[in-house]
């Protein structure tokens, strides 16, 4: 039900962007993690990224991919967002998948709704799990974020067990008066106690670099 769920959102989305494709911004990313970090679960470090992403109208779309040492991790997404005022939703998918065997395919539901500096997101999940059986999971965050600053509380339920929490900060840093060389740059924390194991913590630095196409 829910790979046939993804594959419609994902066909509605792509009627809707050619129809909007002559006003259509693109724009590209490319980046480096001291360590690779996904909603408290490390995944390699020294990670290499980068992604192409569309947006239009509140309407998104675009792929992404990191350097998980056995092999790259691909995700593919797309949705729809819109605020009024400080309110904000947004409804979209999120499908992962790998070039080696690192890990298998999830494929998500991702739901948002934020106001004023909080937001809470739900991804209502489903994973391929290799030869064994599918498993269904839900994860739950909550994010406060002021001024570059932000704290994550994340919780996963269902057939996936565990809990995180992050902080960090993140802004531009200009090395020159021009765009080319601005670079955006964080530092987090993040501990987390995920599938029954013990506890874990990381600090973690990212450098990137957007551009518009």
């Amino acid at each position: 039900m829910l790979k046939n769920a993804v594959i419609t959102i994902s066909l509605a989305l792509a009627a809707l962007f050619s129809l909007q494709a002559f006003a259509s911004p693109f724009s590209a990313n490319i980046g480096f993690n001291s360590e690779y970090i996904y909603r408290g679960i490390p995944q390699e470090k020294s990670s290499a990224f980068g992604g192409l992403d569309f947006e239009s109208g509140g309407f998104y779309a675009g792929t992404w991919a990191a350097d998980v040492g056995d092999g790259l991790e691909i995700d593919y997404y797309g949705g729809y967002g819109f605020e009024v005022g400080d309110f904000s939703l947004g409804a979209g998918f999120t499908i992962y998948t790998y070039t080696g065997d690192f890990d298998d395919t999830y494929q998500e539901l991702n739901f948002s709704a934020g106001y004023a500096f909080l937001t809470l997101d739900v991804a209502v999940g489903e994973y391929k799990n290799f030869d064994g059986p599918t498993q269904d999971y839900q994860f739950y965050s909550l994010t406060a974020a002021h001024n570059g600053f932000y704290g994550i509380i994340g919780l996963f339920e269902d057939e996936f067990d565990g809990a995180y929490y992050q902080a960090g900060y993140g802004n531009t840093l200009t090395v020159s008066e021009t765009d080319l060389f601005d670079y955006d740059f964080s530092v987090l924390y993040s501990d987390s106690t995920l599938l029954g194991g013990d506890s874990e913590w990381n600090v973690v630095l990212s450098l990137s670099k957007s551009f518009d196409l």
